[in-house]
């Protein structure tokens, strides 16, 4: 959790200069929040899967009540992406991105990242079927 903090911080930072220095295209204001966005949604999808109360949302197919349920964890994430938001469009709009374009789009990111775990898988046993251990124990007593 640490290392997260520490990589956003210094994301952060470091597209705090470039933001300030570089002209505000379209491609250069993706390049500064991509990195924004997927630490957020990487936040969001670890800390989901941590917490039994979100998970029941996530396998109901409910993600915007399992995100909403550890949001605060993911916190200084989003608060970065907030930030390099206002920087680069104004101030205000980082919060109105959060709320609409980013959430809007959170629930299928976290279903492609979580949707591996929740699925049922087979566990394979390593003890033959009965009908096969049957055969064998017979096999070897003759």
């Amino acid at each position: 959790m640490k290392a997260r903090l520490l990589g956003a911080l210094l994301i952060g930072v470091a597209t705090a200069g470039a933001a300030d220095a570089a002209p505000r295209t379209l491609n250069h204001a993706h390049a500064a929040m991509a990195p924004l966005e997927r630490a957020a949604t990487e936040c969001f999808a670890e800390t989901v899967m941590a917490n039994p109360a979100a998970m029941r949302h996530a396998r109901a197919g409910r993600w915007y009540e399992a995100a909403g349920i550890i949001g605060f964890l993911c916190r200084p994430e989003v608060d970065a992406m907030i930030r390099t938001h206002d920087r680069l469009f104004g101030h205000g709009t980082g919060e109105r991105y959060f709320k609409t374009a980013y959430t809007r789009h959170l629930g299928g990111e976290l279903a492609l990242r979580l949707q591996p775990m929740l699925e049922r898988t087979a566990v394979a046993i390593a003890e033959p079927p009965a009908e096969k251990a049957t055969e064998e124990a017979a096999d070897t007593a003759r």
